[in-house]
């Protein structure tokens, strides 16, 4: 039985899930084994160790909600405000639908093993950087580091939220999603600056 089988390894992520989103975030990896009819060391023996496990996990889930988010960041026709509603919309729509797997890696695993919460973090940060190049390329921040800074800002902020949220289910959605967008117009509304040359009073480049 080979440790590098993607079919098998696909196998028991699936069980995982499966376990997790039944019995919650704290769920025993015995648990996870039992569930994917094998024992623990054998369970280990596919993915190195729990921190292997972790980590296949969070490639698989991580990487499938940056994947759901990006056409809605770059979905043709739509301005930024639509586009960040758009977004901010399926990503609450997609942690609260998986809420234990959610709590599972964001809260245990990245708490039990600074190698996952160095991996998440990882993920988390490349979509920031994602986000910033789009900023700039479209030019809706004034220049290349300050669409970096709100790229990152804009992921961390709606991730925050997303976390708080999910502990406060009865806040409506909608307040939630419409918050978050008024606070990305106000940071990509044209600011305005006065020159130090002449006193002029002039507008920033962003755009929404």
């Amino acid at each position: 039985m080979s440790g590098r089988d993607p079919d098998r390894r696909r196998a028991l992520l699936d069980a995982a899930d499966r376990v997790i989103l039944a019995q919650g975030p704290e769920v025993s990896m015995a648990a996870i084994a039992a569930e994917a009819g094998i024992t623990k060391p054998i369970l280990y023996r596919h993915f190195g160790d729990k921190s292997g496990l972790y980590q296949a996990l969070a490639d698989r889930h991580v990487r499938t909600v940056i994947a759901r988010l990006r056409p809605e960041l770059v979905a043709p026709g739509a301005d930024l405000r639509g586009r960040a509603r758009a977004t901010i919309g399926v990503y609450l729509d997609l942690i609260s639908a998986n809420r234990n797997l959610y709590r599972f890696l964001f809260h245990r695993a990245s708490a039990e093993d600074s190698r996952i919460r160095s991996h998440m973090t990882a993920l988390v940060r490349g979509l920031g950087e994602e986000l910033g190049g789009l900023l700039a390329g479209e030019r809706a921040a004034p220049d290349p580091v300050r669409a970096q800074v709100l790229g990152h800002a804009f992921v961390g902020m709606v991730q925050t939220t997303g976390d708080w949220w999910l502990e406060h289910p009865e806040v409506d959605r909608v307040q939630v999603v419409e918050g978050l967008v008024d606070v990305i117009a106000a940071a990509l509304a044209p600011q305005a600056a006065v020159s130090p040359r002449n006193g002029r009073v002039s507008r920033a480049a962003g755009r929404i």
